[in-house]
């Protein structure tokens, strides 16, 4: 859909629901308020439910990676090799969630109350064919992808190990959609809870499941399954027996639209392709590391890439909150809101990336036994440890571009953010790899410095793109249709 089409359709849901503020208003609910008020005040108390729901589920990440690294290297290996592909279905639903988040936030901005509504199930429909058409080839590809991507000794279990776990694809896309509405609407604490209790779950069933039950990497992927299905019961719960959101997301409520559809999915599919980037961009770094250093590399980059993970999900929380923040000030026409809204999540992200880096780099050897604890990996030590403080250099600059992604997002420019995410990945990060990494023979440790600095030039392009962006959306504020960007 073009950017003047997009305008239009925004207006012209603004101006139906001009004469129905009232209808608008009743059942308005907390988050709706707050999404619609101060915006420095909503990225505030949005991010926060959304910084403890990601921790915890990062927390997950690192104790999953930590029961399977006890398994063996080769283990680690095999979930670092499932990682991109499994990535390209988290980023799918992310992407469309995205996509839903924006739509959704700008229709309430522009007080239309049925078409947000609309929008909902129009996203649940969606992603339930999606998941059906997605399942099969996933599970019975798995195995000639694996091979491609020179698994070697770890392909076996890294078979396992994802045929199971994509038997739950549409359990995964689901909850994304299912939070990303619940964002929409400003609210954030529900997502929280829902992935609380995922994680929580999954860290229990591990070593159940794992070590007291025998079933060694296939263990964990059962754990995953079970703790995502529990979500999602919750989920349905609250959207379809307890009825208290500020959407009804009831069959009634629908009626196809497919200019709805194609801005869900003019956000999503670049969102989405962003989230596949990054998975191509894995999937090359595992080659050059075996080629370089072989599957301990792997190991390394596996594990010590979830600490990392683990590191910028204030940020990533941060942004996730500011899409709908974005989203809801553009859709009431504030868009002077808009800069400040960068440049207040801007200011709180680089003040708590500086601390998440000081601190990555001096408790490396700490974090470290968590993955070396047993005799099969004890080797890893001194190249886990230069991982995690080569890493944390690049975080502060990650801000950049996650705030730009989110603005971008936001006003429904999907395809401008990924772009720029085009450039990090493939141009930045992955050139940068191999050049560091093979050309100038430094291994594994070039490597590393080539994805911290792809990750700096990537967003610091961003930041200036998205000042650029605002710049021109602010001096056309009176003649929206100009913007065309």
């Amino acid at each position: 859909m073009s950017d003047n089409s997009k305008e239009n359709m925004l207006n012209k849901n603004s101006d139906s629901s001009s004469g129905t503020d009232n209808k608008f208003e009743a059942g308005m609910t907390k988050g709706v308020t707050l999404l619609t008020g101060d915006p420095k005040k909503a990225i505030i108390s949005l991010s926060g439910p959304m910084i403890v729901a990601m921790l915890i589920f990062s927390v997950y990440n690192l104790v999953d990676a930590v029961w399977v690294s006890g398994i063996s290297s080769n283990a680690l290996a095999a979930v670092g090799f499932v990682m991109p592909v499994f990535m390209i279905i988290i980023g799918f639903g992310n992407g469309l969630g995205a996509g839903v988040t924006s739509v959704i936030s700008r229709l309430i901005g522009a007080h239309d109350k049925a078409g947000a509504e609309n929008a909902g199930v129009h996203s649940v429909i969606m992603i339930t064919v999606f998941s059906l058409v997605l399942t099969i080839p996933l599970i019975f590809l798995l195995e000639p992808v694996m091979i491609a991507m020179n698994a070697g000794d770890a392909t076996e279990q890294a078979v396992i190990y994802g045929q199971i776990v994509f038997l739950g694809t549409i359990l995964f896309l689901f909850s994304n959609v299912g939070y990303a509405i619940l964002r929409a609407e400003g609210d954030t604490k529900r997502p929280m809870y829902a992935m609380a209790i995922s994680a929580v779950l999954n860290m229990v069933l591990d070593p159940v499941m794992i070590y007291w039950m025998g079933l060694g990497i296939a263990g964990a992927a059962w754990a995953t399954i079970i703790s995502i299905f529990t979500v999602n019961v919750v989920i349905i719960y609250w959207f379809y027996v307890k009825r208290d959101s500020y959407l009804s997301l009831k069959l009634e409520n629908f009626s196809f639209n497919p200019k709805i559809l194609k801005d869900i999915l003019g956000v999503g599919i670049p969102a989405s392709f962003e989230f596949f980037l990054m998975s191509v961009v894995l999937v090359i770094i595992n080659l050059i590391l075996v080629d370089v250093s072989g599957t301990d590399a792997v190991a390394v980059y596996t594990g010590g890439w979830r600490v990392v993970m683990f590191a910028i999900i204030p940020i990533a929380a941060i942004a996730t909150s500011a899409v709908s923040v974005f989203g809801a000030n553009y859709g009431a026409r504030k868009f002077e809101n808009l800069k400040t809204i960068l440049n207040f999540s801007l200011k709180i992200g680089i003040i708590i990336s500086l601390a998440t880096s000081v601190a990555t780099w001096f408790l490396a050897p700490f974090i470290t036994v968590l993955f070396t604890y047993s005799p099969e990996s004890v080797h890893l030590v001194p190249l886990f440890i230069g991982f995690l403080q080569t890493m944390c250099i690049f975080y502060p600059f990650a801000v950049l571009g996650m705030m730009a992604s989110a603005l971008f997002q936001g006003t429904g420019r999907g395809i401008t953010s990924f772009i720029i995410n085009v450039f990090r990945n493939l141009i930045f990060i992955a050139v940068f790899a191999y050049v560091m990494g093979v050309v100038l023979g430094m291994g594994q440790f070039g490597v590393w410095y080539g994805i911290v600095l792809g990750d700096i030039f990537g967003g610091v392009l961003g930041y200036f793109w998205a000042l650029f962006y605002l710049k021109v959306l602010l001096k056309h504020q009176k003649k929206p249709s100009a913007v065309a960007l």
